[in-house]
């Protein structure tokens, strides 16, 4: 039998500090050879692009892909920018395990990689947060690394004043100060740990910017080799750690592009998340560096997630059990 699970399905299941560990855990397992997620192909329709991710891990039991669907061309028309769909399918018997819709988990699964991140990259004792970008991809940062962190002041940037207000009445409950900005390079030069959350094309995070000790969590850029937030001389000035090498060196915009322009080299882009997590490396040397987690995003965070989300459904009975077989 297969699992549907509505974006309402897993809007009642989803536990973040459980896919947080899970994320964390997963990151280590890359390293370790556990677990595997090539960098995917891009196909392209128009100014559509469809991303397979692929991911498969021992400790899920499973293989996944999740279908990402980046569209340029929705926002003029009220519809989500990108829409994505996770599949999963059974190491045991190969079929097809569950279904889930992807919009959540993808959420709420790269909020848990930043916080990851956050927590094994930024120096102790950060307490202002910093985000470009105001959306629900902000919500879930500031629910995350509040989480991991002693954050007790969010400095926000949006061009809307409404998505403003909106970020402060949906994190109200954190009990942190939210207090909105002027400009990204205000945000940026006042943070402790800084996330930039915007579908730039165009760099909106400048290098210059960085004070010492900054943290940065790259994340909103879409997967697409033209698209960046940080320009090459943000990413020359920081220690850069990625998800994964392969990823990044197919799908990144703030990696492709400051190589092309020669302020990085191939060397300053080798470290992955997990490398760190495990002691491998150590990416901060002290409270003077500045840090920078390029995420690109990779399919096995999203099985981590859905791996949770397909066990507890079944303990609940929650979703629609479908034979595929028939």
């Amino acid at each position: 039998m297969t699992l549907i699970l509505s974006h309402s399905d897993v809007a009642g299941l989803i536990d973040r500090a459980e896919v947080f560990a899970a994320v964390e855990r997963a990151h280590a397992a890359l390293t370790a050879g556990t677990a595997s997620a090539p960098a995917p192909p891009a196909m392209t329709l128009q100014s559509a692009a469809f991303i397979p991710m692929v991911a498969a891990a021992q400790s899920a039991g499973a293989a996944a892909v999740k279908m990402l669907v980046d569209l340029p061309g929705n926002a003029a028309r009220g519809l989500p920018v990108q829409r994505s769909a996770v599949l999963v399918t059974s190491a045991d018997t190969g079929e097809c395990e569950a279904l889930l819709d992807g919009r959540l988990i993808t959420a709420v699964r790269t909020a848990a990689a930043s916080a990851v991140a956050t927590k094994h990259l930024a120096r102790r004792g950060s307490r202002v947060l910093g985000l470009v970008g105001a959306g629900t991809l902000a919500v879930e940062h500031a629910r995350a690394i509040t989480r991991v962190s002693d954050v007790d002041t969010v400095l926000v940037w949006s061009r809307s004043d409404a998505t403003i207000e909106e970020f402060r009445s949906r994190t109200e409950d954190l009990g942190i100060s939210v207090k909105p900005m002027d400009s990204p390079e205000a945000v940026t030069r006042s943070s402790d740990v800084l996330c930039t959350l915007t579908p730039s094309r165009d760099p909106i995070v400048r290098g210059a910017w960085f004070g010492e000790g900054l943290h940065v969590n790259a994340v909103g850029a879409p997967p697409r080799a033209d698209h960046r937030e940080i320009d090459g001389e943000g990413m020359r000035r920081a220690r850069v750690v990625v998800d994964s090498v392969a990823t990044t060196m197919t799908k990144s915009g703030e990696t492709l592009l400051a190589l092309a322009e020669g302020a990085i080299t191939h060397d300053d882009v080798a470290v992955e998340l997990g490398d760190v997590i495990a002691g491998r490396t150590v990416a901060r040397t002290s409270d003077r560096d500045i840090t920078l987690y390029n995420s690109v995003g990779i399919g096995l965070q999203d099985l981590a997630a859905a791996r949770i989300l397909i066990d507890r459904a079944r303990e609940r009975g929650v979703g629609t059990e479908v034979d595929l077989s028939r």
